[in-house]
């Protein structure tokens, strides 16, 4: 498994004003596939993710990334783990403006001190169609050319796990579906493990499975997703959250 829970428990406040964003939660990310986490606002799915990420503690329970437990780590362990073994994509491009893509692109590397694999870094470059745009700064760059970057960034550094938290919230239909097309040949062609929070249905019909999460736990685990699925396993979640618990895996 790229990353797993055990058990864990997020929780905010305490006593009477105590808020549980997760509740017991196990799970297993996969090795090599793209997996969506989706639920209604305030489900859980942005805090899970930032919890397997390394972004965010735990109350209690276990967060690991492949075979290293990471919950008991300090944090500039825990900050050296990231940059070497995690990628991130975020609804914000994150771009530095007076770096071309190329540069961007290798910046996490850059501060490291690590040199690029050159023929992989090639390979991510044609993946996600840059190659006649390196040299471009991000302001003459489209959003959706800038969102490849930032995908392109995520790759570069072969992670062992990539997370997308609302990675095309920021693009228009026809740029969104580009970048999600790039991230599902990354996994196909490249071997990439993604995690990818989102509310959209149509990008969750790109990964291989989701995670619907409600009132801070799992309640159902879609494979081989379609967005009519997607949506209307949503719109089951969308009231009170009874049908989610009534009916885990009730999937027609």
């Amino acid at each position: 498994m790229a990353a797993s829970a055990r058990k864990v428990v997020k929780a905010y406040g305490a006593g009477e004003t105590r808020v549980m964003a997760l509740d017991e939660v196990d799970v297993d990310i996969e090795r090599g596939r793209f997996t969506a986490i989706m639920g209604p606002s305030g489900s859980g799915k942005s805090t899970l993710m930032h919890c397997l990420a390394g972004l965010d503690t735990v109350t209690s329970g276990e967060i690991r990334l492949g075979d290293t437990e990471i919950t008991g780590l300090k944090d500039k362990k825990l900050t050296q783990l990231r940059r070497d073994r995690v990628g991130f994509i975020f609804q914000a491009f994150n771009l530095l403006p007076t770096l071309n893509a190329l540069e961007n692109i290798t910046l996490p590397m850059d501060i490291a001190g690590r040199k690029p694999d050159q023929p992989w870094l090639d390979r991510v470059v044609d993946t996600v169609g840059l190659r006649d745009r390196l040299r471009h700064r991000p302001t003459e760059l489209s959003g959706g050319q800038q969102q490849r970057v930032a995908v392109a960034r995520a790759l570069a550094a072969r992670p062992e796990i990539i997370f997308g938290d609302e990675p095309t919230g920021n693009l228009d239909s026809r740029a969104g579906a580009e970048v999600l097309g790039f991230l599902r040949r990354s996994v196909d062609e490249l071997g990439q493990t993604i995690v990818m929070v989102t509310h959209d249905p149509v990008a969750a019909a790109y990964a291989d499975r989701v995670l619907y999460l409600a009132d801070g736990r799992i309640v159902d685990d879609m494979r081989d997703p379609t967005a009519e699925r997607v949506l209307e396993r949503m719109l089951s979640l969308s009231g009170d959250g009874t049908a989610a618990h009534t009916a885990p895996g009730g999937l027609r």
